[in-house]
């Protein structure tokens, strides 16, 4: 399970800045998608480490055009929801959907997440871009790295 990560500016999106992580996951292709895709499994690995047991929720529409929202509570009482829209779905292969959280609504990103088969198992690919600003993305950067532990903790077990 290595992990790989890279910050670069989105020249396309007026230098708007994006991150890259990769990890090489020993799970199939199939069972990655479904940690990202069903609410059942999704709730078992998302966020930081400092989540609450028991309280995050998940209610995932699936399809391009359809709606996402996450909530979960960290274990210091603080109250987290976040949302979106799917913007392309490829069952097995590839996730975009666009990012928002609930306290900062005009602060959308997008995320895409790759997923390729590699020697027996996947190789994650997550990109999350349109950041509003540096310390937005280095912030996501420090989450998305332990959720992206906590992915492979669960999908690997």
């Amino acid at each position: 399970m290595a992990i790989k990560s890279a910050v670069a500016a989105d020249a396309g999106l007026a230098a708007r800045p994006s991150l890259t992580l990769t990890r090489r996951l020993r799970a199939r292709p199939e069972k990655v998608y479904a940690a990202w895709t069903e609410p059942e499994n999704l709730v078992q690995w998302f966020g930081p480490g400092q989540v609450k047991p028991g309280t995050t929720q998940a209610e995932l529409d699936v399809r391009v055009g359809g709606r996402y929202r996450i909530k979960f509570t960290g274990t210091n009482g603080e109250y987290h929801e976040v949302g979106g829209v799917y913007r392309e779905v490829v069952p097995n292969e590839r996730l975009v959907f666009s990012w928002a959280w609930h306290s900062t609504p005009e602060r959308e990103s997008e995320v895409t997440v790759s997923i390729k088969p590699d020697a027996g198992g996947t190789l994650l690919t997550f990109h999350h871009a349109q950041f509003v600003d540096e310390t937005a993305r280095d912030n996501h950067q420090r989450g998305w790295t332990e959720f992206l532990g906590n992915l492979a903790q669960y999908v690997d077990a």
